[in-house]
């Protein structure tokens, strides 16, 4: 993916708007192109630009790497550092191999799959027996 230095968010929104108007409504492209474009309008919203652009930047350096807080080798310690209240929104962890992060839900938090760098996940596609 190439680095756009400075872009201007009204510029990639403009383009996002005329490439989703050559798909019909309703259409899985231009569902797609609608999301991007209020993704990208998020980060404005929220007042957080300026992370946005550093996230950016970050995911095009090949030596951005995910940060692993804590690694647990079973789903119980997992569990058990999870309810000590010790844990924070978006952090990553690694439970048993696999990568998860920590999401606040309402009233709790919880983990969600979240693979890191050179995992391999498991599909229905992967799971078939190649035949």
């Amino acid at each position: 993916m190439p680095h756009i230095p400075d872009f201007d968010t009204d510029e990639i929104l403009s383009a996002l708007g005329s490439i989703g108007q050559k798909y019909p409504e309703g259409s899985p492209e231009r569902d797609a192109i609608e999301l991007a474009q209020i993704a990208l309008i998020y980060p404005r919203h929220t007042r957080r630009e300026d992370e946005f652009r550093k996230f950016y930047r970050d995911c095009l350096d090949p030596s951005f790497k995910l940060i692993v807080s804590h690694e647990f080798a079973t789903q119980e310690d997992a569990d058990k550092w999870l309810a000590s209240g010790k844990a924070k929104d978006a952090e990553r962890v690694r439970i048993a191999g696999n990568g998860f992060m920590v999401v606040e839900l309402p009233g709790r938090f919880a983990f969600m799959r979240a693979p890191l760098e050179g995992e391999k996940v498991k599909t229905e596609e992967s799971e078939e027996d190649p035949k």
